[in-house]
């Protein structure tokens, strides 16, 4: 997975937040180099051969000190002040952007995996699916965040700032992508052992293009073919994968781990740990402990021809 950074701007709301870093960084900058001048010139002073023994100080020497003090105060004040009105405006300019046209998905936390959820206000259409979240370009999307165990914490670098997913409270943010693109996404609060590995992706795209994976998203699941695939199908059903995972076209319907429906469409597994190969596949399934130490998903060791059958059809998901 490459690296996101939030310094890669795709959105409106990372434009105002770079924007307010660097001004921040810039203000920072400047006070830093003024109070290490005003050091260095004090060592100086105080170091010189000529400099005068220290008696003590009277009024009329203290003056000028406590004038430079008292400017030094004074400039402090304002700065914050000044930046603290910068953090108000780019707090509201972040809200401003309003949910008219926009679509809506409900983004559930669970651990360690992220669960996109297309109501019905996108188009009349409802599914489900996992760690990559479709959206379409130059249009606003509604964020519906919940938390199904722990606190979460959603956060895009290149699109949004962070926010919190709280068990048993809802909450909300209106992102936008500019520009085409994929765009890593990190729970940004700590959840417990895999919290590191709590990735998602966000597909940029055009509406065309959007348009087209909605409806390849509500298709059910390819009916087997071919012998091996229809075993691998009733492998399926017949193990413990059907109890926690769902597949839409057949009787599995669990909601406990990830939608499996086009398993085969995602790049990666266990949410962006391991590349969408037969090899990680079948390792993922046999040991997942191995990958991802303490995941609620317990390993299925199978028989070598039940797990290749098994593969061919979780392969063929597209």
């Amino acid at each position: 997975m490459a690296p996101h950074s939030a310094f890669d701007r795709a959105g409106v709301q990372s434009d105002r937040i770079a924007d307010l870093f660097w001004t921040y960084f810039d203000i920072s900058a400047l006070v830093f180099v003024l109070v290490l001048g005003a050091l260095v010139v004090a060592v100086f002073r105080r170091t010189r051969p000529d400099a005068p023994e220290r008696s003590v100080p009277s009024v009329e020497a203290e003056r000028p000190k406590r004038r430079a003090v008292g400017i030094a105060t004074a400039f402090t004040v304002v700065t914050l002040i000044a930046m603290l009105f910068l953090s108000v405006k780019t707090s509201r300019a972040l809200a401003s952007l309003g949910t008219k046209d926009a679509i809506s998905v409900s983004v559930v936390g669970h651990k360690w995996w992220w669960e996109f959820q297309y109501p019905a206000s996108v188009a009349g259409l409802h599914f489900t699916t996992a760690y990559e979240m479709h959206i379409p370009v130059g249009r606003p999307v509604e964020v519906k965040l919940e938390s199904h165990d722990v606190i979460h914490s959603f956060w895009v670098p290149s699109l949004h700032g962070k926010r919190d997913a709280i068990p048993g409270k809802k909450g909300s943010l209106v992102l936008q992508a500019d520009r085409p693109g994929r765009y890593e996404g990190q729970c940004a609060e700590f959840c417990g052992l895999q919290h590191a590995n709590m990735r998602f992706v966000v597909v940029a795209e055009s509406d065309e293009d959007f348009k087209k994976w909605l409806a390849h998203s509500l298709t059910p699941a390819v009916t087997p073919d071919d012998p091996v695939k229809l075993q691998g199908q009733e492998v399926f059903m017949k193990s413990r994968c059907s109890v926690c995972h769902a597949i839409s076209g057949t009787d599995a319907f669990a909601t406990v781990g990830p939608n499996l429906t086009h398993l085969a469409s995602r790049r990666e597994l266990a949410m962006g740990t391991l590349p969408n190969t037969p090899g990680h596949l079948a390792g993922w399934i046999v040991d997942p402990q191995s990958t991802k130490p303490g995941v609620p998903m317990p390993g299925t060791p199978l028989p070598p021809e039940e797990l290749n059958a098994l593969l061919t059809y979780l392969r063929s998901l597209e």
